[in-house]
């Protein structure tokens, strides 16, 4: 298990959704709510699965519920590797 800054994870998930909308990455703004983004529900599933194997551990089905923007989400995915992440 490896640790996933904030940052990391910001910028992993705004350039999956990049791909997936076909626009640049800058063009993803990182406080816009996620069900503002048109991302289709198969695009959203893929990103997930995606991201759930680039973590090593499974998002809480809540996760996007509590965290609805890529902002909010990549501080979550952050607290969540510290947290799963052994003592030094």
């Amino acid at each position: 298990m490896f640790r996933i800054t904030a940052d990391e994870a910001q910028k992993w998930l705004i350039e999956e959704i990049a791909k997936r909308l076909g626009v640049e990455p800058s063009e993803v703004p990182p406080d816009q709510y996620f069900d503002e983004l048109d991302l289709d529900s198969t695009a959203a599933l893929i990103i997930a699965g995606e991201m759930e194997s680039w973590l090593g551990f499974e998002l809480g089905t809540t996760a996007l519920w509590y965290h609805p923007t890529i902002e909010a989400l990549s501080a979550h995915i952050a607290e969540e590797c510290e947290r799963r992440a052994p003592a030094a």
